[in-house]
């Protein structure tokens, strides 16, 4: 039985028990009153005791003496505190079990104490003394840091924990709670930039959602030699793209009434559940940043399977058959060879109004390729025509194309080409003719649908109207069952043209492939297990890219405060207006100082900017 007004420790503190009962009452050090059970306290002196003057400096005893002594012994904290101290008094007992408990020289329970080998308690010194060292370290590196006197790169090994939490990789930082500062990887970015420990050319984004700079490593292999492809090589085919681009993995052609979509052909050599296959799964698109490229396939995979690359190249072609109304009659699909000429969507437009220079033999030189590219703006304008006519949106907003060389940051506006118009129309009608394909055979199969948005009775005009547009798009849905794509103006949709690119459509040429070989496809719910984690891993690639140009937008923009800049007014929000500013490709809320027009354009002053945000300020005028 504990008898009252003896000493015990109470979760580390000293305690007086002052009433027994079928719980214990006791009176903690500093005055507060608790009721304990007995097995959470430990008695270390019967009394009687108080808490007066428990915790004064006790006369330094006999600790190293006592140490040797205990070697290969225990004793009891009684005789514990009488070998160190010379007597047991409640003063000397929690005196011996703070000593007891500091784990240096002696190790055990208040039952029984043993002193530690001298291996151990030599380590356990060493081990202290360099943290005494660190901690006056880290104190000195505080005040530095404080004071703006960094020692670079020296101080760099106490700013990891600000890196990791930049970098997304975790949600503290020890440094930053020491400034005071919050802990979010927007204040962690700030600093390692006032501290010089980041440039500017640093770009933590894409980390921050779990994404590499690296690409894929699994390789796709190659195009087995034994499959049999029809040959498609008649045709002129052309892969028209930006001039930076360089994954080619769509071509066009015609024949007659045949519009002709070639895509690239990895699932040759890609099967479902392969190890390249679970790596684009878990990358969901190619992430594109000023910095490069980080690929959902492999590298390898461009030379075996991009479009123009050599001479000859592997395809799923689909072939839509229109009708008068530049509907889809009939699609086919089927593997092929194509040879592909590569064209920037400039000269596709030239190459469409006059032959451009090309050596003799070319199958895609002079008024043949003219003529063919022709054809192809006259489809795709027939096809808009009734897109159009089917309640399809358009938006035309300004966009421009973000690089980087050796550290400089460039922005150009991206020209509006014909072509560009041409080759998204096709690749919807290819889209279209995939998914009306799968329907027919009731193929389990990635749809994209979405739903009608409340669109405004009159849209205004330009390009308010068409962020008012912008405003009114729903997001769009992916399920293995058809449905409209309102914003298309489609009633089923699928997309089919960029395997090498996007997850969703390599998972489309996996189900078309397995029906072409007389496999037995993936199950619908196989299908959209395999969608929803392709898609959910490109969100994050999504996000990751929009940062990332607002980031390297903040870069290129850092040395220009003052700069004028053409804005051109949105919409009126509260009290601010949003416009755009097309030269940046960047939407910006200013305060209004009076009314202003949808589409009026008004003169913008760059007031400040924040890389840590990827934030710049706007005034007007």
């Amino acid at each position: 039985m504990i008898p009252e007004k003896s000493l015990v420790v109470y979760k580390n503190r000293p305690a007086l028990v002052t009433e027994r009962g079928e719980k214990l009452s006791i009176s903690v050090l500093g005055g507060e009153q608790l009721r304990v059970r007995e097995k959470d306290i430990e008695v270390i002196h019967p009394g009687p005791c108080t808490l007066a003057g428990l915790e004064q400096d006790t006369a330094a005893g006999d600790v190293r003496v006592t140490w040797e002594l205990l070697a290969g012994t225990s004793v009891p904290l009684k005789d514990f505190a009488e070998l160190v101290y010379g007597d047991y008094t409640p003063k000397t007992a929690w005196a011996a079990y703070l000593l007891l408990k500091d784990g240096l020289y002696f190790s055990g329970d208040s039952k029984a104490i043993t002193g530690r080998t001298p291996a151990a308690v030599e380590m356990e010194a060493k081990k202290r003394t360099e943290k005494h060292r660190d901690a006056l370290e880290r104190d000195a590196f505080l005040e530095r840091l404080k004071t703006g006197a960094l020692q670079l790169p020296e101080d760099g090994r106490f700013l990891q924990d600000v890196e990791a939490l930049a970098y997304g990789k975790t949600g503290k930082s020890r440094t930053l709670k020491d400034l005071d500062k919050s802990e979010t990887p927007e204040e962690a970015h700030k600093l390692l930039l006032s501290t010089g420990c980041w440039t500017p050319q640093v770009n933590p984004h894409p980390a921050r959602f779990g994404l590499s700079f690296a690409s894929a490593k699994c390789p796709p292999g190659v195009p087995p030699l034994e499959e049999e492809r029809q040959d498609l090589t008649r045709l002129r085919s052309f892969a028209i793209d930006n001039a930076w681009s360089d994954d080619p993995d769509d071509a066009v052609s015609i024949e007659g009434n045949c519009l002709y979509v070639h895509v690239a052909d990895p699932t040759a050599s890609i099967y479902p559940g392969s190890p390249a296959d679970k790596e684009a799964r878990g990358r969901g698109a190619t992430l594109y940043l000023p910095e490069g490229a980080s690929r959902m396939l492999a590298e390898e995979a461009l030379s075996s399977y991009a479009l123009g690359i050599a001479d000859r190249s592997p395809a799923l072609s689909f072939k839509m058959v229109l009708n008068q109304n530049g509907a889809i009659a009939e699609t086919e699909i089927v593997r092929s060879w194509v040879k592909v000429t590569r064209l920037t969507y400039a000269q596709a437009d030239q190459g469409a109004t006059a032959p451009p220079d090309r050596p003799p033999g070319d199958p895609a030189a002079g008024a043949d390729m003219a003529a063919d590219l022709k054809a192809l703006f006259a489809v795709a304008e027939g096809n808009e025509i009734r897109r159009r006519a089917a309640g399809a949106v358009f938006i035309d907003l300004p966009e421009v194309h973000i690089t980087l060389s050796t550290g400089h940051v460039s922005i150009e506006p991206i020209t509006a080409y014909r072509s560009a118009d041409m080759v998204r129309e096709c690749m919807l009608l290819a889209g279209e003719g995939a998914a009306q394909w799968a329907l027919q055979r009731r193929l389990p199969f990635p749809y994209v649908c979405q739903e009608a948005g409340d669109l405004p009775d009159a849209p205004l005009p330009g390009m308010a109207g068409s962020y008012q547009l912008r405003r009114c798009m729903r997001p769009r849905s992916l399920s293995a069952k058809p449905g409209l794509h309102w914003g298309l103006g489609l009633d089923q949709y699928t997309q089919v043209t960029s395997p090498l690119r996007r997850y969703t459509d390599l998972l489309a040429h996996q189900q078309i492939r397995s029906f072409l070989r007389g496999e037995t496809p993936l199950g619908e719910d196989e299908v959209l297990l395999r969608l929803a984690a392709g898609e959910a891993a490109a969100a994050a690639v999504v996000q990751a890219e929009r940062a990332s140009r607002a980031h390297w937008t903040a870069v290129y923009l850092s040395d220009k405060k003052d700069a004028e800049w053409e804005g051109i007014f949105m919409e009126k929000r509260g009290s601010r207006a949003v416009m755009l500013i097309p030269a940046l490709g960047l939407e910006t809320h200013v305060a209004m100082k009076e009314a202003i027009e949808p589409n009026e354009t008004v003169t913008l002053i760059l007031s400040s900017v924040k890389i840590s945000a990827g934030e710049a300020i706007f005034i007007l005028r």
